[in-house]
């Protein structure tokens, strides 16, 4: 070849030589591991799970090197924690629970359930016995001895599915486990990441992420960090153990008020809203199914046919608060629960459903002197010059009578006025069949009476 045309060649390969360069480099960093980045932060509730789940599934449709859960919480509701467990031992993608700082109660079953475990300098991870959560105010209270031994079994199993010493995973949940030179019986155990380490029950120790994952082999990954959509922090927000048990108070009460008032409003409107957000958290986190939803459905058919159809409050109106409330409770509780937890969810709704009653009473003896309730209960006046019709001369004449309510008046009924059979109608209030009324006002065709005490009537008298 003649030296002429060997040299624009060479000067061809020195100016090809960055783009080489470049393109080597691009397809380095395209060979880059990806690593999925999830935290597990506060309380460890139902609607965490469908989160965690999710990550899991784009992690392995993405072909990710590993999932990481970045544990930093107190704990939370067992169910909930038993949920993640599964799917992290089920999950085809390789799983590393980095503690950073405390994963305790539930936070520990989920960082046993993952193959790698990474503790920060400074954690802590165990103190998993269950407890039964009170009233809102009310500490918690120990469970049975079936609680604890279904738990203290889960992390064992747990535990023994990733090769980790299966005594210091029960140690963790049940006091009455003594590991002689570990921990002494009548103690919960609670691992620093010094001890952790030492007894082998995580990988390495790590104080960043990036040192972890380099220590694990996964070298310098590319980190994509999953955060909850807005749906699954709605979820959480509607499952959390004081909103659910807000939005019952305010469903009972608004059921409460509109029972005692004419028509259906605002109270109903409410009432019926606020249940509705219940049972769709808790559908959502598959808590209510559908035979919650159609004992719920049925429990307002049989109070609405109660209130509308069949006088005074018998059979029909028991069943309905029976099962709308054998609803809420069924759907406080997840699968394999136990007595204790039947319980607890039955104190809670017991709880929201006094709360309401209470609520209710002021409402309904407050709310209608005020210029706000007395529209809503209708007190205010319809005169004839308004444009309304004014009420027939037969019916004026039981203006300022008094009488006895002879049906219940919830709000309209009968009474008996001077020896008469009068069509009444309450003016908010429940009247009970017998008691002393007085005539308020007529408003067209509508008698309008006021409960009166004994002493009352003897004044008039």
């Amino acid at each position: 070849m003649p030296r002429a045309a060997m040299v624009p060649a060479g000067w061809l390969a020195v100016l090809a030589l960055p783009f080489m360069l470049l393109l080597a480099s691009a397809t380095a960093q395209d060979k880059r591991p990806v690593v999925h980045v999830a935290p597990i932060e506060g309380m460890i509730d139902l609607g965490l799970a469908p989160f965690v789940q999710r990550v899991l599934d784009e992690a392995t449709q993405a072909n990710a090197a590993a999932v990481v859960l970045e544990i930093n919480t107190f704990g939370g509701r067992v169910d909930a924690a038993v949920q993640i467990r599964d799917a992290l031992l089920n999950a085809p993608v390789r799983t590393i629970a980095f503690v950073n700082k405390r994963a305790i109660s539930a936070g520990a079953l989920i960082a046993l359930a993952s193959q790698d475990i990474v503790m920060a300098e400074g954690a802590t991870i165990g103190a998993a016995t269950p407890v039964q959560m009170g009233q809102p105010g009310a500490s918690a209270a120990a469970v049975g001895e079936k609680t604890v031994s279904y738990v203290r079994k889960e992390f064992r199993a747990t535990a023994e599915s990733r090769k980790r010493p299966p005594l210091l995973a029960e140690a963790m949940v049940d006091a009455d486990v003594e590991i002689p030179g570990i921990i002494e019986k009548g103690k919960l155990l609670t691992l620093t990441t010094d001890e952790a380490v030492q007894h082998q029950l995580v990988s390495v120790r790590a104080d960043t992420l990036e040192s972890a994952l380099l220590k694990l082999g996964l070298g310098t990954p590319e980190l994509r960090r999953v955060s909850p959509n807005w749906a699954e922090n709605v979820v959480r927000f509607l499952t959390h153990p004081v909103v659910s048990s807000l939005l019952i108070t305010i469903a009972m009460l608004g059921i409460i008020v509109e029972m005692r008032t004419p028509g259906f409003g605002i109270p109903g409107g409410l009432g019926i809203t606020s249940l509705a957000l219940f049972f769709w958290g808790h559908w959502l986190v598959q808590l209510a199914g559908w035979e919650e939803l159609l004992l719920a459905l049925a429990g307002i058919l049989l109070l609405a046919f109660e209130l509308l159809v069949i006088p005074g409050f018998g059979i029909a109106g028991v069943l309905g608060i029976l099962a709308l409330l054998a609803s809420l409770i069924l759907s406080l509780v997840g699968p394999g629960f136990t007595m204790a937890y039947v319980l607890a969810a039955a104190g809670r709704v017991v709880f929201a459903l006094v709360f309401a009653v209470l609520a209710s009473l002021v409402v309904l003896r407050f709310v209608p002197r005020l210029p706000f309730g007395r529209r809503l209960v209708l007190e205010r006046g319809l005169p004839a010059d308004e444009g309304y019709a004014a009420a027939p001369e037969s019916d004026m004449r039981w203006l300022g009578k008094t009488g006895r309510a002879t049906s219940p008046l919830r709000p309209a009924g009968i009474a008996d006025i001077d020896g008469q059979r009068v069509d009444v109608v309450s003016d908010g209030e429940h009247i009970d069949a017998g008691q002393a009324i007085r005539v308020t006002r007529v408003d067209g065709n509508r008698v309008v009476v006021r409960r009166i005490t004994e002493n009352q009537t003897e004044r008039n008298a």
